[in-house]
C-alpha cells in the first residue's frame, strides 16, 4: 500500500475548511494533517514537515496564500482555492498544482488530488509545468515557447489555431478541442465554437462579445448562459 498524501487545509471561512474536509475524507490516498485560518500556522507547519499537499486560500489575513507559497517555495504541493479568478495566472505562474475556483465540486476536487498522485509517482523529469506551452511554428522541431500569462485568446481556424499574444500571434496545426484539454479551465473558458479567451483579460462584455485589448470577440448562443453566469459569480 502506498504511503498517503499528508494534506493540509488553510481558510479563513470554516465552512470552506468542512467542505474540504469532507472531500478529502472521500479520498483514500489522501490523509488530513491539519486545518487552519490562519496563515503563520500553516507556515510553521510546513516549516516542520508535517504536510506534503496544502489546500490554500488566497484572501487570508496577515499573510496572503499568495505570500505564503511564495515562502514555502518548493517544500509542498499546493492546490489554490478561491472565489477569486484574477489571481489564477499568478497561481499558475507559481507553479501550483491546480486551481480551485469555488464553489467547486467533488469531481472537480478529485481530478486536482490525482494530478497530485500521478505527480508522485512520475520521475521528475517528466511532470510538466503549467507555466508555458511550447507550440510548434513552421519548419522541423521548430516551437516558440509560450507563457500561460500572456495568452489573451486562441481562435479556432479549422485544423489550425492562432494563439493571440499582446504584440503577435502564432499559428500552429492543431485543433481548439485539444488546446482546451490541456489550458486549465479556473483561467480559460469557451465562449464561442472558434474561441477561447483568458478571463484575466477580459476588459469588459456586452451581450454578444467579450473585449480583450479592446478586440470584440462574438459569444456563441450555444456558450452564452454558461459564460455570463461565471461572469455573474462575480459581480458587484
Amino acid at each position: 500500500m502506498s504511503t498517503p498524501i499528508r494534506c493540509l487545509i488553510v481558510d479563513d471561512e470554516p465552512p470552506a475548511i468542512r467542505l474540504l474536509e469532507n472531500y478529502v475524507g472521500k479520498v483514500p490516498f489522501l490523509e488530513l494533517t491539519a486545518t487552519t485560518t490562519k496563515a503563520l500556522e500553516a507556515l510553521q507547519c510546513i516549516e516542520n514537515g508535517e504536510v506534503d499537499l496544502v489546500f490554500l486560500d488566497i484572501q487570508m489575513p496577515d499573510l496572503s496564500g499568495i505570500q505564503l507559497s511564495k515562502i514555502v517555495k518548493d517544500k509542498v504541493q499546493i492546490i489554490f482555492t478561491t472565489a477569486y479568478p484574477q489571481f489564477a495566472l499568478e497561481g499558475y505562474a507559481l507553479n501550483a498544482v491546480d486551481y480551485l475556483l469555488k464553489p467547486f465540486e467533488f469531481e472537480r476536487f478529485y481530478q486536482s488530488v490525482l494530478k497530485v498522485k500521478q505527480k508522485d509517482t512520475l520521475p521528475t523529469d517528466s511532470i510538466a509545468t503549467k507555466e508555458y506551452l511550447f507550440v510548434k511554428t513552421d519548419g522541423k522541431n521548430n516551437y516558440e515557447k509560450v507563457y500561460l500569462t500572456d495568452i489573451l485568446y486562441i481562435e479556432g481556424l479549422k485544423n489550425y489555431i492562432a494563439v493571440h499574444l499582446p504584440n503577435k500571434q502564432i499559428i500552429t496545426y492543431s485543433t481548439l478541442k485539444h488546446i482546451e484539454s490541456v489550458l486549465p479551465s479556473a483561467i480559460f473558458t469557451k465562449i464561442h465554437k472558434s474561441y477561447l479567451v483568458a478571463i484575466p483579460h477580459i476588459q469588459k462584455t456586452d451581450s454578444f462579445h467579450v473585449y480583450i485589448k479592446d478586440t470584440p470577440i462574438p459569444i456563441g448562443e450555444t456558450y452564452r448562459k454558461d459564460f455570463f453566469e461565471q461572469i455573474n459569480k462575480k459581480k458587484l
